[in-house]
Formats: C-alpha cells, sequence, structure tokens
C-alpha cells in the first residue's frame, strides 16, 4: 500500500485540480467506507488506500513533496508522515491501528445515504471521538422525539421530555426551546445519553422536534399568516377590526373595497428577533363572509344596490 501511486489509487491524473481530487476521494470513501461495507477486509483495505492518498493530495505542501520525491519525502516519518497533527484520528475495526480521517469531507459523504439510519452520523462522530489514542470510548448518544406547541416553537421556552432508561427506569429532563424553531429541527443535551465505559463520559442526547398546528395561524419561514373573516359591509365600507397576534390583539384597518384574499401587513408581529435574525411579520388574509339568513327587505336593498354598481368580477378571467 505505501508504494501505489496516490494519483492512481485515487484516479486522478498528476496535474489534477483540488477539487477534482476532493471530488475522486468523496467518491470512492463513500464506497469503501466500512460502514457501507461492514466486514468486507478487501474494502475496508481499499477504504485505507484511499484515505492515505488524499491526506498527501489534498495538502499542498504534501503534494509537493510527493511529486518531487514520491514515497520517499515521507520515509522516517512513521506510517507514511501521518502524525497526530495530520488529521483526526480515527480507530479502524480489527486492532489497534490508528490512522487520519477528515471528519469534515467523511461525513459530508452519507448525508442523505440509503445505506444510513436515524442517529448514523452521531454515531460514527462519538465513535471516532471515544477511539482517539489515550481516551476512554464515550457512551453511544440516545435519540429521541419531542412534539411542542405552535407558540412555544414560535416564541421560545421550556418544556420537558421523559426518556426511558430500559428496565422500568425513566428521566424527566428540562428542554430549553430556542425561539423560531421548526419541525425537524434538532436539540442536543450533553451528557444524556447512554453511560460511557470504565469512567469515560456519557453520550449525548439528540432530540427531534414536531412543532403542533396552530388552530388559526400558519407559519411560511419567520412571517406568520392568518386568515380573518369580514362582513360585506366591512368590505365595502371599510372598517378597523381586532385579530390575534403572539402577545394579545393587534387592531388592523380594513381599507375600503376590500376582497377576499386581500393580504394585509402587520409589521414585525411574526416569529420574534432571535440569534441574529429579524423579526417576521404578521400576514392577514380577508375573508368575506355574507350573512346565513337575509330578509326581503335587505335582499331589496342589494338588488338595487347591484342595479346601481353593475361590477362582474369574472372580466377578464376566461
Amino acid at each position: 500500500m505505501a508504494t501505489k501511486d496516490y494519483y492512481e489509487t485515487l484516479g486522478v491524473a498528476r496535474d489534477a485540480s483540488p477539487e477534482a481530487v476532493k471530488k475522486a476521494y468523496r467518491g470512492l470513501a463513500r464506497k469503501y467506507h466500512p460502514d457501507v461495507n461492514p466486514g468486507d477486509k478487501k474494502a475496508e483495505s481499499q477504504f485505507k488506500e484511499v484515505q492515505q492518498a488524499y491526506d498527501i493530495l489534498s495538502d499542498a505542501e504534501k503534494r509537493k513533496r510527493y511529486d518531487q520525491f514520491g514515497h520517499a519525502a515521507f520515509e522516517g516519518m512513521g506510517g507514511g508522515g501521518y502524525g497526530p497533527g495530520a488529521g483526526e484520528w480515527a480507530a479502524r475495526a480489527g486492532g489497534q491501528h490508528f490512522e487520519p480521517v477528515d471528519l469534515s469531507d467523511l461525513l459530508g459523504q452519507f448525508s442523505g445515504d440509503a445505506h444510513g439510519g436515524p442517529g448514523m452520523f452521531e454515531d460514527l462522530i462519538e465513535r471516532v471521538r471515544g477511539s482517539r489514542p489515550g481516551r476512554p470510548k464515550a457512551g453511544r448518544p440516545r435519540h429521541a422525539e419531542l412534539t411542542i406547541p405552535f407558540l412555544t416553537a414560535v416564541t421560545g421556552g421550556e418544556t420537558t421530555i421523559e426518556i426511558d432508561h430500559g428496565a422500568g427506569k425513566k428521566e424527566s429532563l428540562l428542554v430549553k426551546i430556542p425561539p423560531g424553531i421548526e419541525t425537524g429541527a434538532k436539540l442536543r443535551l450533553r451528557g444524556r445519553g447512554e453511560p460511557g465505559h470504565k469512567g469515560s463520559p456519557p453520550g449525548d442526547l439528540t432530540i427531534t422536534i414536531h412543532v403542533e398546528p396552530h388552530r388559526f395561524l400558519r407559519r411560511e419561514g419567520r412571517d406568520l399568516t392568518i386568515e380573518a373573516p369580514i362582513s360585506v359591509a366591512e368590505a365595502i365600507l371599510g372598517a378597523k377590526i381586532d385579530v390575534p397576534g403572539l402577545d394579545g390583539m393587534k387592531s388592523l384597518r380594513i381599507p375600503p373595497g376590500s376582497s377576499t384574499g386581500l393580504k394585509l401587513r402587520l409589521k414585525g408581529q411574526g416569529v420574534p428577533a432571535s440569534g441574529g435574525k429579524p423579526a417576521g411579520d404578521l400576514f392577514v388574509s380577508l375573508k368575506i363572509v355574507a350573512p346565513p339568513n337575509i330578509d326581503a327587505e335587505s335582499k331589496r336593498l342589494i338588488q338595487e344596490f347591484a342595479e346601481k354598481n353593475p361590477h362582474n368580477p369574472r372580466t377578464g378571467l376566461w
């Protein structure tokens, strides 16, 4: 493995750009990674070769030395020049040999990978962290689901989650919810995962958030939308109405001649500002609602109104 040409290992030309080297590495790392090929010694060996080649060719200085002197440039440095400063350490299966792994590249390979499941990446990270030389293996992470009310997700707050540790042992934990969190977001509680081995630190608890729908509010990014019913008279003549906001009722002026579907904005009344992001807005969508029962005199007046104000809203639509 030490004498194989690194360019040949990655399948790139000697004048390949750094981007081409990285792209080739990513494809091969995905193909030969031990988590994708469990128990396949040949794939494990090929994965090591790919890692070794990428460690050299991805570093401008190492690549220059390799181009000038070949493998001889790294002789006498222990494992081809891979000291603790060459990259993150990861233990490989079947022994105590350690070799460098570029975590940011490697983990990026498996984003959305069909071979992975819930917690795959967190497990890999914890395994790498726990297997560094001289460091006890940390406990494995736990994963949980938490459903929170709509308003808690928008404004932030605190809630509790009950974790089942098995054997009838349960634990209630306080969870702080940041403002503006959305369904699918993940929160991590340090040290709340599975216990470590031989006094090593415990793993973390990763919580996936689900947000309950609201009775009348809807969310679009940092904006909120609400549908407000108005009467025929309010639509024609204009009016001032109250609509619910996050912190109480808000006054809204309806302009004369409003139609169903018109959206009016209350600036800054959406998701509160947080994390450097500005506050969203509250949009009020109007819906004209006719009275259910109209007496004969009212109908006559409506008919007279229609005759005096002829209008076909479908003109030009089809």
